[in-house]
């Protein structure tokens, strides 16, 4: 089937939409016409990484559509159903089996090879293979093929255009804090970036009933939204931001949450700690930290990375779905929709901070 995707051709050039041919589903795979997909910074990393020689490459990994049809094998999915398409894992691995898909020791194969499992490619382009299957779905597209294991059906009633990002980027905050953090009331919780990442994981600690939340982030409009959502803002050009945490806590955070990959920033997030509080890095970026490891040692501290939010998409999707429901995670304040065809305006803007969470709809 010939289809319109946004593809890449290198690391610099903007996406150009193009057709290209979509293998019919296989007897384990699941079509999905796309309505919407999220644009993640995790989308932009891995297009500035690839270098021109790899070819065309198809990205998206938030995408949210409605299933057009199934392989044989296939079970839990049916034509019609609304879905949420996240990241793919094996089930069968050491960390499959105990609780940790995200931590899938076939991840790379399944999610980031390019190829399906078999080597394979779903996409092509004038018979060559095109570099896809992107987190098992690549939905820069108007039609995916995923896999069971990577969707999540969800009631029909659901806004698929706000809940897109939900399958990446609002997982990864939500999940940092209520998966892995687990802030309790009397908790003091800062996010150091508050983009859409940072954004999911202050509504996750509210609906958690923490009371005191402060988030850090240099853009003035970020800053007041963070305030309207009931966090202190600290804008980290201005202030000392270590100093000001450790006032406004009593002493230092209780948890705090990486979203930005930058070192520095990641030492202020352990330097604003007190005593056996708990970092977590979120944020792909710069490679090495340097750590003050007496201070670790010592204070008892906690430095942990997280990988989409400690989930396992099929329960954790639907809890953060019943949280909007209940007015306690309203994630929709956070999108901004695009026509898929200004996808290149929605990567300058959320570049340049002017929004938090750009969604693409065909």
């Amino acid at each position: 089937m010939q289809i319109t995707a946004a593809v890449s051709r290198g690391p610099e050039s903007p996406f150009t939409l193009e057709t290209v041919r979509i293998d019919a589903p296989r007897e384990d795979e699941v079509l999905v016409r796309i309505v919407a997909t999220g644009l993640c910074h995790t989308d932009l990393f891995t297009k500035a990484a690839l270098p021109e020689a790899v070819g065309p490459v198809v990205l998206g990994h938030e995408g949210a559509g409605v299933v057009v049809d199934v392989g044989s094998r296939v079970t839990g999915v049916s034509p019609g159903d609304h879905v949420i398409l996240s990241y793919r894992h094996c089930g069968d691995c050491r960390q499959c089996r105990t609780g940790g898909p995200a931590y899938c020791e076939n991840a790379h194969r399944l999610n980031s090879s390019g190829r399906r499992a078999d080597g394979s490619a779903t996409l092509t382009q004038h018979g060559e293979p095109v570099r896809s299957a992107f987190f098992g779905q690549s939905s820069f597209a108007e039609h995916v093929l995923a896999t069971a294991d990577n969707i999540v059906v969800v009631d029909r009633s659901v806004d698929l255009v706000a809940a897109a990002p939900l399958g990446c980027g609002f997982q990864t905050g939500a999940g940092a804090v209520l998966n892995v953090l687990r802030p309790e009331s009397d908790s003091a919780v800062v996010v150091f970036g508050a983009g859409s990442v940072g954004f999911a994981a202050l509504l996750a600690a509210r609906s958690a009933g923490v009371a005191t939340l402060l988030a850090v982030d240099p853009v003035p409009a970020r800053r007041a939204l963070a305030e309207e959502f009931g966090a202190r803002a600290i804008d980290p050009g201005t202030h000392d931001v270590v100093g000001d945490i450790r006032a406004a806590t009593g002493g230092g955070a209780t948890h705090t949450l990486d979203t930005t990959g930058n070192a520095s920033v990641i030492g202020q997030a352990l330097s604003s700690l007190r005593a056996r509080g708990s970092a977590v890095v979120v944020g792909l970026g710069e490679p090495e930290v340097a750590v003050n490891v007496q201070d670790l040692m010592l204070s008892g501290k906690t430095l942990r990375g997280c990988v989409e939010g400690d989930s396992t998409v099929q329960q954790f999707i639907p809890q953060l779905l019943a949280l909007h429901a209940e007015g306690k995670f309203p994630f929709d304040r956070l999108v901004t929709e695009y026509r898929f065809d200004d996808i290149n305006g929605a990567v300058a803007d959320q570049k340049a901070g002017t929004v938090i969470k750009p969604v693409l709809v065909w």
